[in-house]
């Protein structure tokens, strides 16, 4: 069951990283501008983000299964619609559409994880699922590339709508949930809930914990589903599939990862220090890709960011034991929705950073890399200095 709703998480993936591919046909048939580009590349984000919450009410009243179900077709209108978008405004209503319908997708799978399986394998478990849901990251790379090369990004579109009506009926047919000891608990209402999320936010270490998500996982985003193919394009006139095969590799590093890092959790009483370490590593990956203006070396640094975004399963692992069991849920929906805000927030910046570096005539991905390193800087300061859970004190004891 687990591995069908996974399908929803990979073609989310997928859609995620649409745009660094098919950016050249868009900028092509509509003209559009940098900025234009982080725009339509940051409203999935956005509006995945925006609905985490919810989400993750649904979920709460009326269970995994039948959120999936409900909003999922969002994701097949939206899709279907981006094919034949007539205008940039049309592409966008369907980007729209598209992060709404795929909103659940990696929350349901996650909840599920913390709802039947042992606490001591949540990160291994989701690590695993990370892994998983990465493989809608495959198809972005060499065959998008090669499908947008020959037939053009409408196409690309239409096959995942195709793909997406699949994964709906497999989730349809194959998921049910298994009874725990809360389903016979009474459901809250809507404004219970909703003051249970709010709850959380008055906690101190949730915004540490906020701050951080807002910047890990978008910042590999923002490269590997925004700049990646047009800097290889620009600065080392990549052909589309040869920036397809780099985003290939980097998407089967990222399949590892996530669990190659769960499987090291060192516990929750170090794992902070090692997340806080290791997001000041990839910042200075980041800064390493504005300075470095070699191919064979942006590649590598590229290939060393994918391996190094699986700390994010680190991350998982640090909300699941920083709030108690009840909580989970909530908590989990709210990073969730941090980590998508903070993506539509740095891929819009990004456009808006590379728009200005181009109309003064300057290296637009010098501009950009240092600017997510820099913020990625920031979310791991706040995330070191923000109060540390009580949960994580109980832990240590």
């Amino acid at each position: 069951m687990l591995v069908c709703l996974l399908t929803g998480f990979a073609l989310s993936q997928a859609f995620r990283t649409t745009a660094s591919i098919m950016a050249d046909g868009l900028r092509t048939d509509f003209g559009l501008s940098a900025q234009s580009l982080g725009s339509f590349a940051g409203l999935f984000g956005l509006s995945f983000g925006v609905a985490q919450l919810l989400m993750g009410i649904g979920m709460d009243i009326y269970g995994l299964r039948k959120t999936v179900l409900l909003t999922f077709p969002l994701t097949i209108v939206g899709a279907a619609l981006s094919a034949m978008a007539p205008s940039y405004s049309w592409l966008m209503l369907g980007q729209l559409l598209i992060g709404v319908g795929c909103s659940p997708a990696f929350l349901a799978s996650t909840m599920f994880i913390a709802r039947h399986f042992p606490p001591e394998k949540f990160a291994y478990i989701s690590g695993v699922a990370l892994g998983l849901g990465g493989l809608g990251l495959l198809f972005t790379g060499t065959p998008l590339a090669w499908l947008v090369q020959h037939y053009g990004w409408r196409t690309g579109f239409g096959l995942l709508a195709v793909l997406c009506v699949l994964s709906w009926l497999l989730i349809f047919l194959r998921v049910h949930e298994p009874m725990v000891a809360s389903d016979a608990l009474p459901k809250p209402s809507f404004m219970e809930a909703l003051k249970g999320f709010g709850s959380l936010l008055l906690l101190p270490h949730t915004w540490g914990i906020v701050l951080l998500g807002m910047v890990s996982y978008a910042s590999f985003l923002t490269v590997r589903g925004l700049w990646l193919s047009p800097m290889l394009m620009d600065r080392y006139q990549f052909s589309l599939v040869s920036t397809g095969n780099v985003a290939l590799a980097a998407s089967v590093i990222s399949l590892f990862a996530p669990s190659m890092f769960g499987r090291v959790d060192p516990g929750p009483t170090q794992r902070r220090t090692r997340i806080f370490n290791f997001a000041l590593l990839m910042g200075g990956i980041f800064t390493a890709l504005a300075l470095v203006h070699h191919p064979v070396l942006t590649v590598l640094l590229l290939l060393l960011m994918s391996v190094l975004s699986g700390y994010g399963a680190l991350l998982y692992a640090d909300v699941r034991s920083s709030y108690p069991r009840e909580t989970t849920g909530r908590a989990l929906s709210i990073f969730t929705m941090a980590m998508f805000l903070g993506a539509a927030l740095m891929q819009s910046l990004s456009g808006v950073v590379a728009g200005f570096a181009e109309r003064q005539g300057s290296d637009i991905y010098l501009a950009v890399m240092l600017m997510i390193a820099a913020m990625l800087v920031s979310g791991a300061l706040a995330y070191r200095f923000i109060q540390a859970s009580p949960m994580l004190g109980k832990a240590a004891h």
